[in-house]
């Protein structure tokens, strides 16, 4: 029996957040103060009623995820139908990080003084 009770708080719970989030104009028959107290005060019935006739599904209806087909014709694992990353996850530290942006500008620095040196033995007079 304690299986049941859990069953019942989590559909009371679902309905809450379904009522408290839901928009006014989505609410049929009853304004959407007097679904919380129907549903707090009789969890089970309350909670079906509210799933049953309480709220509009939309044009739509009620929308359930559909499984791809992959190209054998059969249906893809969920692990499939997430889109890749669009970015690859950069796993370094911060200490790493910092340690690369430092190696980027000592790399800056040289190649300035590089640069520097070769315009000062191309024009040695230009100081003169």
């Amino acid at each position: 029996m304690p299986f049941l009770s859990l069953l019942v708080v989590a559909l009371m719970i679902g309905a809450l957040v379904d009522i408290i989030t839901r928009d006014d104009s989505q609410v049929k028959h009853l304004p959407k103060m007097v679904w919380i107290i129907l549903v707090i005060l009789l969890p089970l019935i309350g909670s079906l009623l509210w799933f049953a006739i309480g709220h509009e599904y939309g044009d739509a209806g009620i929308r359930l995820p559909r499984m791809r087909r992959t190209a054998q014709g059969g249906r893809s694992g969920a692990a499939e139908t997430r889109p890749a990353p669009q970015r690859p996850i950069d796993t370094r530290t911060t200490e790493q990080q910092i340690a690369d942006l430092d190696r980027e500008i000592e790399e800056w620095r040289l190649r300035a003084e590089i640069e520097k040196r070769k315009r000062e033995r191309e024009d040695p007079q230009g100081e003169a």
